[in-house]
């Protein structure tokens, strides 16, 4: 199908059209650059929220619920679920669909989950491609769900325009807050599955942390924290209201188009390091490559020297 018909068939909401337009952008088609020309003047309109914490404190639920609440709200709801990709086979689960089945039938929720194909963070690499994808769909909010990795999970800081950190009481996410990558990622903290023992302590913690980690200015952000029971909805429509008061303080201040700059930037990098890691990988077996090593094992040439040789082979322009 022609791409500019499959994106004037996603703008009009047909899930087909916006999954074909993924699967492209997952495939890293040829079309690639096409689809996302004729994309660019589409987006920018949509709230992206990151969701992100241990395995097992409820991310898909809370996922869910959020879902649940903003279509009440009657906002488009794009779903972004990242699963973890076997080592072994490459394949996934995509469970995450599974907990989220209750809107599997809502034309106005749209929910693709996505492996990660080995890809480090906590993302997939095509995750950036495809928030643009259903940006240009019509969703008013993309809710992206990370694959629950734990502390080095921390990417989605720079995907998402509001990152929320969800911990539960009796899985050790007390110690955990204190370390530094969870507490400078968030924006919103969610205490999930408070009607458990030790909910009200974790909270306690999470708040001591925060302070101690402080280093804001009068006006800064200070990330509230806002306890949860997902699976009965309880505490969700606070979440929601922890979010609009987020967005409404980076408005105010420019810190959403500030954000929305580091991530372009961020996106266009990944891309041209990406390009230039496939032209240096078509120099395998060639000449050049082969005698720069040989050199640097025998000691005669340094590392840094044959990769500034190599790069300069690669892009025409002279290493440092």
């Amino acid at each position: 199908m022609d791409v500019s018909e499959l994106v004037e068939q996603a703008r009009a909401g047909r899930p087909r059209a916006v999954a074909r337009l993924i699967s492209l952008v997952e495939g890293a088609s040829p079309q690639l650059r096409e689809v996302m020309a004729a994309l660019a003047p589409l987006t920018g309109r949509a709230y992206v929220v990151g969701l992100t914490g241990s395995p097992g404190v409820g991310k898909s639920t809370s996922t869910s619920a959020l879902v649940t609440a903003y279509r009440k709200a009657g906002r488009r709801v794009g779903v972004l679920a990242v699963d973890p990709s076997s080592p072994f086979s490459g394949g996934a689960l995509l469970g995450d669909r599974v907990r989220m089945s209750e809107h599997a039938s809502d034309p106005g929720v749209y929910i693709r989950s996505m492996a990660t194909r080995g890809h480090l963070g906590g993302l997939a690499w095509a995750a950036p491609q495809a928030i643009r994808v259903l940006d240009a769909a019509g969703c008013e909010v993309i809710l992206v769900e990370t694959v629950g990795v734990g502390q080095s999970e921390v990417e989605i800081a720079s995907q998402a325009d509001t990152s929320v950190v969800l911990l539960a009481p009796g899985m050790g996410d007390g110690i955990q807050a204190a370390k530094a990558g969870i507490l400078e990622i968030g924006d919103v903290y969610v205490v999930n599955k408070a009607d458990r023992d030790g909910a009200d302590a974790t909270a306690r913690e999470l708040n001591h942390m925060l302070g101690l980690g402080e280093s804001r200015a009068a006006g800064d952000w200070r990330p509230p924290i806002v306890k949860t029971v997902a699976a009965r909805g309880e505490g969700i429509d606070e979440v929601v209201e922890a979010l609009e008061k987020h967005r409404a303080w980076m408005e105010e201040h420019g810190a959403l188009s500030a954000r929305r700059t580091r991530r372009a930037a961020h996106e266009v990098e990944t891309i041209a390091v990406t390009s230039l890691r496939e032209r240096i990988a078509d120099l395998r077996g060639d000449t050049r490559l082969e005698a720069l090593a040989g050199r640097v094992a025998a000691g005669e040439l340094d590392p840094y020297t044959a990769a500034d040789e190599l790069v300069a082979g690669v892009t025409g322009t002279p290493g440092r």
